[in-house]
């Protein structure tokens, strides 16, 4: 991912919009293979180091991982298209300004550890569950959930994250965009908002 100075987020930045965002796409590329092995999926930042997530047992993500370990989790959004005229520079035609868009978007480099005994499984479910659902049934209790799927912990690597917000442009015209924003209201236009403020 292409990170540009203005757009590079903290490390505290990019565990906050993890912690905040709990769903994304693991990535395995395996060994020898053409593409590589790619899963959505919820996941658990469990601290600035580790990440906790369950999948089913018959994910094909599982040999790709046992071929190659590293892996990489993908999270992005909410995006929000920008009209160039909203970002036209002073005295431009506003047709001729330069449209993009606004999003976040963290990725984190792992080292992946298949979690296949039971009570490997069951401290995965319950911390998943503990952040998710409080006070849901006890997944001990549960056998056959337990049998259908394999945990996985990550050990984190490498966190990099990118929020494109304009940060390099001046407050005019990022009071500019702003406006468009909240004139607007589309999908993901609230969180643009929240980054200009």
């Amino acid at each position: 991912m292409l990170i540009h100075p203005w757009d590079a987020g903290s490390g505290e930045q990019s565990l906050a919009y993890l912690r905040e965002n709990a769903f994304g796409h693991l990535i395995a590329s395996g060994r020898g293979r053409e593409v590589p092995v790619v899963v959505p999926t919820q996941f658990l930042l469990v601290d600035e180091r580790t990440i906790w997530l369950h999948l089913a047992r018959p994910n094909p993500i599982w040999a790709a991982v046992e071929e190659n370990p590293k892996v990489l989790l993908s999270v992005a959004g909410p995006w929000s298209y920008i009209p160039g005229a909203w970002r036209a520079e002073p005295g431009t035609d506003p047709s001729l300004g330069v449209p993009t868009t606004y999003y976040s978007s963290v990725q984190v480099t792992c080292r992946a550890e298949i979690v296949a005994d039971e009570a490997g499984k069951l401290e995965i479910l319950r911390a998943q569950l503990g952040d998710l659902e409080p006070g849901h049934g006890d997944p001990a209790e549960m056998p056959r959930l337990l049998s259908g799927l394999q945990g996985l912990r990550l050990a984190v690597e490498e966190i990099r994250g990118k929020f494109k917000y304009d940060g390099h442009k001046d407050a005019a015209l990022r009071g500019q965009v702003a406006k468009g924003l909240a004139g607007r209201g589309g999908p993901g236009d609230e969180s643009a908002l929240r980054h200009l403020a």
